[in-house]
């Protein structure tokens, strides 16, 4: 359903594919970080948690798994993810870990989360699948920082979730928290909810906003683990790195691998500096607010009035806009709650 540059959507629907649940019933539990997306190509890539997944297991499967007989599709996808993260300016470098064996079985359907799924049974299947925590889900949604989605409207093509979808960056945490006011394009469709940017301009799309990003900024399991992001980028991506790599060996014995990490080059650092209240206004505002925010207080004050915030964020974000507009009181109120 959404594509990721950084491809980090294939290894999450390959490795999540795992239940303990299952097991203890003694069905087959899913083979976890095993490559049956790649392997199975007729049977994984036609869940419908899966839209939009085929064009990535057709490219791997016509281009790189044939010219590597002797790697595993398991080592591929997480070899491949781990490179296209290095790519990303301000992503973590990620391990890789080689030796998979291929996968026997397809996975079994209804383990892949889809963004229509409560906070509730997102957090269970994390759990069912190897125990992730919620601290670790959120951690994990930091793809969504370098993701475009293709399928969730489908009068849209790769609809950005931030305002800077090229650069691992916090950004992406700090926009869901600003209060929606449009779709980018059809809007009602399944699993989506109102966007605080929703503005499309010609083929580039307006952001989009999931509604299970939605709810998990919001949930009290969830939110304070990503308000702890925003400004944070080094933790977000130390975060991330180890999220994903424990995602890497669902399902595998660890002890069984070969750690290749020095393979995977560090990324370059990120183009923009870590979201904050302030850095925002500019991102957002120049892509797709520039023609009509001609000055900087302007510019922050549109951007200020959609941000949503609890109680506990007033003193903190007021700090910051004190910081930047030590005699702008009219700015500052704008951090006033939401009733």
């Amino acid at each position: 359903m959404i594509f990721v540059p950084a491809r980090t959507k294939i290894i999450l629907d390959d490795a999540i594919v795992h239940s303990a649940a299952l097991a203890a019933q003694g069905l087959f539990p899913g083979g976890g970080a095993d490559g049956s997306m790649l392997i199975f190509p007729d049977v994984e890539p036609n869940f419908g948690a899966n839209n939009g997944i085929s064009d990535s297991v057709e490219l791997l499967n016509t281009n790189i798994v044939p010219k590597h007989p002797d790697i595993s599709a398991g080592d591929i996808i997480q070899f491949g993810t781990a490179i296209a993260v290095s790519l990303c300016p301000g992503g973590p470098k990620l391990e890789f870990f080689a030796g998979r064996p291929n996968a026997t079985l397809p996975g079994p359907p209804g383990l892949i989360p889809e963004p229509q799924d409560s906070v509730d049974q997102i957090l269970t299947r994390f759990d069912d699948a190897a125990g992730f925590t919620s601290d670790e889900v959120v951690a994990l949604l930091a793809s969504h920082s370098i993701a475009r989605a293709d399928h969730v409207d489908e009068s849209l093509k790769g609809a950005p979730f931030d305002t800077t979808p090229f650069t691992f960056d916090t950004q992406f945490f700090l926009e869901t928290l600003l209060k929606g006011t449009g779709f980018p394009g059809t809007g009602n469709n399944v699993g989506e909810v109102e966007s605080p940017l929703p503005l499309t301009v010609g083929d580039e799309a307006g952001e989009i906003r999931l509604q299970s990003d939605f709810a998990l900024a919001r949930d009290p399991r969830t939110a304070c683990t990503w308000q702890g992001f925003i400004n944070q980028q080094q933790k977000m991506a130390d975060a991330f790195g180890r999220a994903m790599a424990k995602l890497a060996v669902v399902g595998v014995d660890k002890s069984t691998l070969v750690d290749c990490s020095e393979a995977i080059p560090w990324p370059k650092a990120a183009a923009w500096p870590p979201a904050t209240y302030v850095s925002f206004y500019y991102s957002a505002a120049y892509i797709s607010l520039k023609p009509v925010l001609d000055t900087r207080r302007r510019r922050a004050s549109q951007m200020l009035s959609k941000l949503v915030l609890t109680p506990s964020q007033v003193s903190p974000a007021t700090k910051e806009v004190s910081r930047v507009f030590p005699n702008d009181n009219e700015t500052s109120n704008m951090f006033a709650p939401s009733h």
